[in-house]
């Protein structure tokens, strides 16, 4: 998500500068003008939306659905994505045709991404951007393809099985065999300490099982737990961003943590 970030910085000064009416034929008014560069902004944002709510779609081996980390979900934070309607996202940014043909499609996110390069070729014949600047605008949407897809892979192909069961396996075998060592060590201390083997072999054993938890969980970045990348506040930065870099006056509020947790 940190190259997405780079990369829509890019994409915002890019249509702001090299779309212009410097090669057009049927030259547009300023304003005009700006609501090109609006719409292929404007259709980017309806991107990022469309690939964070793709990338928070629940998967079977996700953690974020056990019974504990629901409850703690419910409890203590709310991700946008699964209770939101993302028609209704989509509606802030695109026009209702648009919406609806993008809606219609499998990948949404790819399908909006395919729409941007139709404009460039339209904008390409229409003489309002020339072949450099074309290709250099392609390039962008070339990357954001690739971006997309290191995303997905994240998210559809975890790490394989064999790593988690065999983890389970190794740290179970580590805790039953770990009292037999401890006793062992505190049988060397005089009186009745031998007993403090029970405390500190329930401590070290949680330890160890704790982190195995944690393995589990950081697995999967994008399944909204409070520990994930928090891709809906990196989405609303970006907007910010680039509506800042168009003098908009409707900015956006950052999304602030709650109870300590960006989602």
């Amino acid at each position: 998500m940190g190259a997405i970030v780079n990369s829509s910085r890019a994409w915002g000064i890019m249509v702001r500068d090299y779309v212009t009416n410097r090669h057009a034929t049927d030259k547009l008014s300023d304003d005009e003008l700006t609501k090109v560069h609006q719409q292929l902004v404007a259709r980017h944002f309806a991107w990022l939306t469309a690939l964070r709510y793709q990338l928070r779609e629940p998967r079977i081996w996700e953690a974020i659905y056990e019974t504990h980390n629901a409850e703690y979900k419910e409890r203590f934070f709310n991700v946008e994505e699964h209770g939101g309607d993302l028609e209704a996202e989509l509606l802030k940014y695109l026009p209702v045709e648009e919406v609806k043909y993008v809606l219609s499609k499998t990948n949404r996110a790819a399908q909006l991404l395919s729409l941007q390069s139709k404009q460039l070729k339209e904008l390409l014949e229409q003489g309002f951007i020339e072949d450099f600047r074309h290709m250099e605008l392609e390039k962008l949407v070339l990357e954001f393809y690739n971006q997309q897809g290191v995303s997905e892979r994240i998210k559809n192909f975890p790490y394989p099985r064999q790593y988690s069961t065999l983890n389970l396996y190794f740290t179970k075998i580590f805790i039953v065999l770990l009292p037999l060592g401890m006793l062992q060590e505190f049988s060397k201390l005089q009186g009745d300490l031998v007993w403090l083997a029970i405390p500190f072999s329930a401590l070290a054993s949680w330890v160890f099982t704790t982190m195995a938890k944690i393995g589990e969980s950081t697995e999967n970045p994008f399944e909204g737990s409070a520990n994930d990348v928090p891709i809906t506040a990196m989405s609303r930065s970006i907007e910010i961003d680039l509506r800042e870099m168009y003098n908009e006056t409707e900015i956006p509020a950052l999304i602030k943590p709650n109870n300590n947790i960006l989602t």
